[in-house]
């Protein structure tokens, strides 16, 4: 006879993408937000969520490593969200007892919160034993956050609405870069609030028919030349030095630099991974120990089981 399993004794963890945006392009303003037309890419840089049974029916986060202090442990915490609105919509008295080990960094553009929330999404699902489809977890992510539906997606889409309207994106071959990883994040509202200074009025949004062949063409010359995101402007005039980083890309080898989401990481795209060693030796020694530098790929999957009850 199998022995009956502690429920205080069941886990589950999570490893979640982080995200870079190929194209970022920002329309007007529709009830509160931007209209968006963005392509994302899921890399392996990766935030992992780990899930316990808590028996009080309380949600409890710890958050460790790459600037965990920046990161509150309450209601403040999109994972933290998560959970409860889970719990909420699917009518339970569940705890959670959360412990998020970050490596993707806070306010860098890279959607680490959104990748933190959909961890918790799947985790807890499958804890709690919930009969749930992709479909229903994206719909309750798009709740959260932008950002939150595509950590659970991964690969390689294309966001339309606020970015959480996502359909697949034909893509061929790997793409490899490098990350610059500046250490002071940059609020995303002040640099959607300096685009509108700077742009009051801007076009609908629209992904160039350019990009998505570059994307099947498995060359990483052509994906380099229509990298593209309309909140660098803003996010240099709050950062100046961001512009030179991404001056940097010719004189280190990269094919392109782009900002990532509202910054301040700036990912560099490269020919292949002999190339990401080159460009990685060389930005570290242009940039010193201010600014932490990682090569990574993608696309890669989003939200993915590691360990379960």
């Amino acid at each position: 006879m199998t022995e009956a399993v502690d429920p205080a004794e069941e886990v589950v963890r999570v490893r979640v993408p982080a995200k870079i945006n190929l194209a970022l392009r920002v329309g007007p303003v529709e009830d509160g937000y931007h209209r968006l037309a963005t392509v994302f890419q899921a890399v392996s840089l990766y935030d992992d969520v780990t899930a316990r049974w808590q028996r009080d029916g309380e949600t409890t986060v710890i958050t460790r490593g790459r600037e965990a202090h920046l990161v509150g442990n309450d209601h403040t915490n999109l994972a933290w969200r998560a959970a409860d609105l889970l719990r909420q919509r699917c009518g339970g008295d569940w705890g959670v007892a959360l412990t998020i080990d970050k490596s993707i960094p806070v306010a860098g553009g890279m959607a680490g919160g959104s990748a933190d929330a959909a961890g918790t999404l799947l985790a807890c699902a499958v804890l709690w034993d919930l009969d749930l489809d992709p479909g229903e977890l994206r719909e309750l992510g798009a709740e959260l956050g932008a950002d939150v539906p595509f950590g659970l997606a991964g690969g390689t889409a294309i966001g339309t609405g606020r970015g959480d309207v996502l359909a697949p994106a034909l893509t061929r071959g790997t793409s490899h870069w490098v990350l610059a990883m500046a250490g002071r994040g940059l609020s995303t509202p002040e640099v959607f609030r300096r685009f509108d200074e700077r742009q009051p009025e801007p076009p609908e949004p629209e992904v160039s028919p350019e990009l998505m062949a570059a994307l099947s063409s498995r060359r990483p010359a052509d994906l380099a030349a229509v990298l593209h995101n309309d909140l660098t402007d803003a996010a240099c005039d709050l950062r100046p030095e961001l512009a030179e980083l991404l001056d940097l890309a010719p004189r280190v080898g990269a094919l392109r630099a782009v900002l990532s989401g509202s910054g301040p990481t700036v990912a560099f795209l490269v020919a292949d991974e002999a190339a990401a060693v080159d460009v990685h030796l060389r930005l570290k020694a242009e940039l010193g120990s201010e600014v932490e530098c990682r090569r990574v790929h993608g696309p890669v999957p989003g939200a993915r089981l590691l360990q379960t009850p």
